[in-house]
Parts: C-alpha cells; sequence; structure tokens
C-alpha cells in the first residue's frame, strides 16, 4: 500500500524540483505557488520518512534518497502520461483509410507506440504507415499519396498542406569519444578530421549545406552518407566529425558508449518537426493526431535526450499551435 501523504501532485512537484533545483522554476512548471511547492515537498518528505533534497543547497541538490526515488518517479509519471493520452486519443473509428509517413528518427520507440494507439481507435480502418527520410515524407504528402505526415519542415509553406508544429530540433556536433579533448577543443576536430556530411539530396543535408554556406564555413569533406546509422558508426570510429540533430543522436543510442555529443563552436540553428495535412482534411483530426504525438515526443524522446545531454535544456523542446 502507497504511504498516506504520496500523492502525484507531490510526486510531479518533485520531479520539477529535481529537475529546476528551484523552487521558483518548479512553481513555473507546476502552476503552483511557492508556498504551495515549498508545502508539497514537505509532505512527500515526511510520508516516504526520508529527505529527498538537500534544502540547505542552492541550487537544491538531491539526496541519495532523491536520486533513487527520482528514477522511480519519473517512470511512473512516464507511464500516466501516456495512459491518460491512450484515454483521451481521437476517435478514429469513423475513418475507412488512413495512410500515414513518419520520418524516420522515431522508428525505435515512437512510431510503433503511435501506431499501436492509432490501431486500436481505427477499428473499421484500412491503415498504411510507410516511414522514410523526411524530403520523401514531404513529396509523398505534396503528392496526395499520404493524408498525414510527420516530418522536418523547411520553413516554407507547401501549398495545400497545413503544419501542426510539434519540436524543435536542434543541430548538435558529434565525434568519437575522447576526440575533442584530445585535439584541445571541437574547433580543431573541425579542421583537423573529415566532415562526415549527409546525402544532399536529404533535407537534413540540404539544411546543414545552407546554413554552413549563411556562415561562409567551409571544411575538408570525403563522405556523402544517406544513411544515418551509418554515419553516426563513421563518427564514432574517429574517421570524422558530423552534424546531426538530438533526435538523430538518441535514434543511435547503442553507438553512446564511443560517441559523444557537443553544443555547436558556431551560431546555432534547428529544424522543426511538423505533423502536415492537407487542406482538404477536417482540421480535427490532424490536430488530435498532432496532439497525441506532441505528448509522447515529450515522454518518449525529450525526456532521455535531456537526461543523456543536459545541456540541451530549452533547446530540444515541443512546439504548441500557433
Amino acid at each position: 500500500m502507497i504511504a498516506k501523504g504520496v500523492t502525484l501532485r507531490g510526486i510531479e512537484v518533485f520531479e520539477a524540483l529535481a529537475g529546476s533545483g528551484s523552487v521558483a522554476r518548479a512553481a513555473q512548471i507546476t502552476g503552483l505557488s511557492q508556498p504551495a511547492v515549498s508545502q508539497q515537498m514537505r509532505n512527500l518528505e515526511t510520508a516516504l520518512g526520508t529527505d529527498l533534497v538537500d534544502h540547505g543547497r542552492r541550487p537544491m541538490a538531491l539526496t541519495p534518497a532523491g536520486r533513487a526515488f527520482l528514477v522511480r518517479a519519473k517512470a511512473v509519471l512516464s507511464e500516466l502520461r501516456l495512459g491518460q493520452n491512450e484515454l483521451t486519443v481521437m476517435d478514429l473509428a469513423h475513418l475507412s483509410v488512413l495512410n500515414l509517413g513518419v520520418i524516420d528518427d522515431f522508428d525505435n520507440d515512437l512510431t510503433p507506440r503511435l501506431v499501436t494507439m492509432l490501431a486500436e481507435n481505427m477499428t473499421q480502418c484500412r491503415f498504411k504507415l510507410i516511414t522514410a527520410p523526411s524530403h520523401e515524407i514531404s513529396e509523398a504528402i505534396e503528392s496526395r499519396k499520404l493524408h498525414l505526415a510527420i516530418a522536418a519542415t523547411t520553413g516554407q509553406a507547401l501549398e495545400g498542406i497545413v503544419e501542426y508544429p510539434l519540436v524543435r530540433d536542434p543541430f548538435i556536433f558529434v565525434c568519437k569519444r575522447g576526440l575533442a579533448a584530445e585535439h584541445g577543443g571541437v574547433d580543431a576536430v573541425m579542421h583537423s578530421l573529415p566532415f562526415l556530411r549527409y546525402d544532399r539530396d536529404q533535407m537534413i543535408g540540404r539544411q546543414i549545406d545552407t546554413h554552413l554556406a549563411r556562415l561562409k564555413l567551409s571544411f575538408a569533406e570525403r563522405f556523402e552518407i544517406g544513411a544515418h546509422l551509418s554515419l553516426m558508426v563513421l563518427a564514432a570510429r574517429g574517421v570524422g566529425w558530423a552534424l546531426t540533430t538530438p533526435l538523430g543522436y538518441m535514434r543511435a543510442g547503442r553507438y553512446h558508449d564511443t560517441l559523444e555529443a557537443h553544443p555547436l563552436p558556431f551560431q546555432s540553428f534547428s529544424r522543426g518537426i511538423a505533423l502536415l495535412a492537407a487542406t482538404d482534411w477536417s482540421d480535427r483530426v490532424p490536430r488530435d493526431v498532432a496532439r497525441t504525438t506532441r505528448a509522447l515526443i515529450g515522454d518518449m524522446v525529450i525526456g532521455p535526450a535531456a537526461r543523456t545531454l543536459p545541456w540541451l535544456d530549452g533547446e530540444l523542446r515541443l512546439l504548441e499551435d500557433s
């Protein structure tokens, strides 16, 4: 039985406080007053019989008990949030057919979960899913081969297509673990080893090229790679360095022991991921799918990425409808 005084609100406050180290910031995150945040923490610690944070430090730091409890708290909150979205997911029972395209960055975890949720709600629907790079997904929805698509956007409006923003995905620098320290910094790596470039036919490759050209930056290059994981393997083996995004880095989780990521040593830039829908669709279905996808991204992508790369705080973030 859960101890009396351990409440969902208290656990949410603890998660916010653990992530921010500040009562004021936790109050902003949870929408509570600062005294209410402090009271929730006192109630939770009293119920558990132990201190979860060192109240004498600024910013507040977790105690050993707090670090252990945070792991369980995050898992519980993640499942509750996903469960809530499954209960409030859109009603798709009226659809007879749905063709959906999803950017391959989400192949590992999010796409299977989203598809499961959609399939369970489309009881009479013929459903087709394709996963591909963003430029292929965009071309498919422009030619009306897809009804809905989740892909990176160019920033330019597509005729007959409505965008529902999902996430801001900033670009980062990646190379073999220890390489930056060995060479004396990221900038030295960039001028010592080849640039591992994405295929120029891909949207991500074109966006990187455009930004580097804008900054008048040029680097030695020998490789142009279409397969994202192949690019990450070359970087992990020290063949060269690459520019990617947190979504791409997290997708290469199996190589994290031999990869390291850093903020860009020049002007930052990012790409946007959005749900795309033809204008002849009713607004309700794509808006509901976008809302559900946004919640999944927050729990299954942004949360893990923030723990792996804490310096991304505020840079990798969800985007709301305008």
